[in-house]
């Protein structure tokens, strides 16, 4: 008789399920796979090029463009919402968000402010490190020859390669040998 409750009270859950809607397990921004549990501020937080605080900016501007709460899971979200997302993430000086937040203020190429997101952060500074390199500035010879650039201590942090310092006998027994054999071998020269 206990089966035949366990059994009723699933299928009246099971229309209550059918009535949710559905969290897709994944969610496709900006070539970032992000859980469909995540709300919508921690989600933007994951794209590479938004930071903590233009997250919550983003969020508020997709909750009054879209509208849709800004706790709102990732997942819920449809397919041509979630391009929305990326639409305002790419281009976020039409939707209202102040220049001075973006990531590329007066970019050489262009001379205007621009916002990257994405996999594109990568590329462009990797372009912006080769530049420097072949104008040959101090930060391009820093880079070139694999030096702290920023203006850090180098004395002693930053090290890489073989260690250098003194060996001790016991750690190097072939080293203790030697001195010995050159000392019995410098005596008897020197008596003739």
């Amino acid at each position: 008789m206990a089966k035949e409750n366990v059994s009723q009270g699933q299928n009246m859950s099971s229309p209550k399920g059918a009535s949710k809607e559905e969290i897709r397990g994944i969610v496709h921004i900006l070539g970032k796979d992000i859980k469909g549990q995540v709300q919508l501020d921690k989600a933007l937080r994951q794209v590479k090029g938004v930071g903590a605080r233009l997250s919550v900016i983003f969020a508020d501007v997709i909750s009054k463009e879209m509208k849709v709460p800004k706790d709102t899971q990732i997942g819920k979200l449809s397919e041509e919402q979630v391009e929305r997302i990326e639409e305002i993430i790419k281009s976020p000086g039409k939707y209202g968000v102040p220049s001075y937040l973006f990531n590329r203020r007066k970019d050489l190429e262009t001379g205007k402010d621009v916002y990257i997101a994405g996999s594109d952060v990568v590329f462009v500074a990797r372009n912006d490190v080769e530049r420097q390199k072949t104008l040959y500035t101090w930060r391009g010879y820093r880079h070139a020859y694999g030096q702290k650039v920023r203006g850090q201590s180098t004395r002693t942090s930053g090290r890489k390669g073989m260690t250098m310092g003194v060996t001790k006998a016991k750690l190097a027994p072939g080293a203790a040998q030697k001195p010995a054999e050159q000392k019995a071998a410098a005596k008897p020269a020197a008596k003739k």
